[in-house]
């Protein structure tokens, strides 16, 4: 897209916070960053971080980028968007997914099974609380029924309307989706969506799934931009990242990330960079990750370069491009290039 926008993933914490967070969300914003997102895994939440920045900032937009499903009921979830769009005078966008079962099963201690039917009723109610048109139910629910007359009830449970009246009935809600059917579902029942690889170069992957999205529908890619003179070591830490999240970040038999990866051809190569890293050949894994793959997903290089390559990006339904900063220098860097 010509008008493409961009956005900041802050991403989770590691041991500790990021010092400089409120900084780089008052200079972005400042540059005209249209918003801002953060994440959760198995430490850091998702919302409260962007309570914070919204408290320093005034127009860019707040994202979750992922809430996970599993960590809290959707009426738990409608309260924090809620109460977070309120606090931030509309500003909220509730980006929500369903992880992965080592850590739904593993962190949650809740199951992971029929994912898609989970979220569409967990979006479902979410929008019943932002409409709040009539008490929120979900009777007959086999994920999360509302009022609860199962094991345990009590069977007092009745169906409530929100006490606080919703600032939008219409907050955007996006969807994290990788397999082809979520993605579709994405299309079909969110305002946005959130892929985790998307190369330019092979639009192909998603456009069926993405064909019948409503006008609107915002597609928010997370793309690492890294200027430098050597493209081939300006990609390790992509390739870092790939190795992990292909390699690791799911089962040997189910990965979601390998499968993607397999899904944009190149599935010999994910299933080595699988077996390197599973087998604590990590060092080697990184090194399998293919260079044209990186450099796809990335914009890495001298300048001149990332701008040409950049031109690839604004060929494609992608809206905004979410990069990943580490400090105002990069931000300001960063809106050059993409902004002009």
């Amino acid at each position: 897209m010509d008008d493409l926008k961009l956005g900041i993933q802050m991403g989770y914490w590691g041991a500790g916070p990021n010092p400089n967070t409120v900084n780089m969300a008052v200079t972005a914003e400042k540059l005209g960053y249209d918003a801002i997102f953060t994440a959760e895994a198995w430490g850091s939440d998702v919302f409260t971080p962007l309570a914070w920045i919204g408290a320093h900032t005034s127009r860019i937009r707040l994202g979750t980028a992922v809430a996970q499903l599993s960590a809290r009921t959707p009426t738990a979830t409608a309260m924090a968007a809620l109460t977070l769009d309120h606090l931030s005078n509309g500003r909220m966008i509730l980006g929500l997914g369903v992880s992965g079962p080592q850590v739904v099963e593993g962190w949650y201690g809740q199951p992971f099974a029929k994912p898609l039917s989970r979220t569409r009723e967990y979006i479902d109610i979410i929008r019943q609380v932002m409409a709040r048109e009539a008490p929120v139910s979900n009777e007959g629910g086999k994920h999360y029924p509302l009022p609860y007359r199962g094991e345990g009830s009590w069977g007092l449970g009745k169906s409530l309307k929100p006490i606080t009246h919703p600032l939008r009935s219409d907050m955007p809600i996006f969807l994290g989706a990788e397999g082809p059917k979520n993605v579709t579902m994405a299309a079909e029942i969110a305002d946005g969506w959130l892929p985790l690889y998307y190369s330019p170069y092979r639009q192909e992957v998603y456009a069926d799934q993405i064909k019948d999205a409503k006008p609107g529908f915002e597609i928010c890619q997370g793309v690492t931009i890294n200027i430098c003179d050597d493209v081939e070591q300006g990609l390790i830490p992509i390739k870092h990242n790939l190795a992990l999240y292909i390699g690791g970040m799911g089962a040997k038999d189910r990965n979601f990330h390998t499968e993607l990866m397999g899904r944009m051809g190149l599935e010999a190569e994910a299933r080595k960079i699988q077996d390197l890293f599973l087998a604590g050949k990590k060092d080697e894994a990184v090194m399998a990750v293919p260079t044209a793959f990186a450099d796809e997903i990335s914009l890495v290089g001298p300048i001149d370069r990332v701008k040409d390559r950049l031109q690839a990006w604004r060929e494609t339904p992608v809206t905004s491009l979410l990069v990943n900063a580490r400090n105002e220098q990069q931000i300001q860097q960063m809106a050059e290039i993409v902004l002009g």
